[in-house]
C-alpha cells in the first residue's frame, strides 16, 4: 500500500571467526562471515566477489571495512564501504565514517563518522544543463 520495502539480503554463513579468537591483520573473504571474536586488520570481500559480513554483538573490528552486505551488532573502529546493504543493529557502535547504499539503523546503534549515501550503479546519474547565451 505504500510502496514495496526493499529486501534484506540473504544472510548464508561460510566461514566464522569464534569467540575469543584474536586475528592480527587482514581477513579476505568470500560468501558469508561471521565475526564473533576480535579482528585487527582490515576486512574485505575478495575481489570481484559479493559478500556478506556479519559482526555479532561482542565482536570487535578495527580496520576498515569493504563489503557488499553488513550486518552489525558489535563494535567498528575504522570506515565502512558497503556496496549495497548496511544494517546498524541496537548494540552496533561504529567509529568511522559509514559509506553505504541502503541502510536500516535501529534505535539504540552509534554512529560516531558521517554517514554517506552512494548513488546505486544501475540508478541514472541527475545530468547538468549548460544554457547557452543568446547573441
Amino acid at each position: 500500500m505504500f510502496g514495496k520495502k526493499p529486501s534484506k539480503p540473504q544472510t548464508r554463513i561460510d566461514s566464522l571467526i569464534g569467540a575469543g579468537t584474536r586475528i592480527e591483520g587482514n581477513v579476505i573473504f568470500a560468501g558469508g562471515l561471521r565475526i564473533d571474536g576480535e579482528v585487527k586488520g582490515d576486512v574485505r570481500c575478495a575481489e570481484g566477489q559479493t559478500g556478506t559480513l556479519v559482526i555479532s554483538e561482542h565482536a570487535r573490528v578495527e580496520g576498515e571495512i569493504a563489503v557488499a552486505h553488513l550486518v552489525v551488532n558489535g563494535t567498528i573502529a575504522g570506515p565502512v564501504h558497503a556496496t549495497d546493504f548496511v544494517e546498524l543493529q541496537p548494540r552496533s557502535r561504529v567509529t568511522g565514517d559509514v559509506h553505504y547504499t541502503s541502510l536500516e539503523m535501529h534505535l539504540g546503534a552509534v554512529v560516531d563518522g558521517q554517514l554517506v549515501h552512494k548513488v546505486a550503479a544501475t540508478e541514472p546519474k541527475p545530468v547538468e544543463l549548460k544554457l547557452a547565451k543568446s547573441q
